[in-house]
């Protein structure tokens, strides 16, 4: 993520509670996809979680990206 967006994260979680919370999710999300990633091997189960994840966290960033959109207005 662009340091300029998480700075305006950072500045606008105590004031938006569900922009707070998608990126709590997100953090999480990729911490749980960076530990996956690490391993060598992968269950079946693993791997459908694994994606499963990955989804999830796209249309967190999705959305994200769209409260942003708005954050920075019309001009930018």
């Amino acid at each position: 993520m662009d340091p300029s967006d998480t700075k305006l994260i950072q500045d606008n979680l105590d004031n938006d509670p569900e922009l707070a919370k998608l990126w709590a999710e997100h953090q999480e999300m990729e911490k749980k996809l960076d530990d996956m990633n690490q391993r060598l091997y992968l269950s079946t189960e693993e791997q459908i979680e694994r994606k499963r994840l990955q989804k999830l966290k796209l249309a967190g960033r999705d959305r994200i990206e769209q409260i942003l959109g708005t954050l920075r207005g019309p001009d930018a």
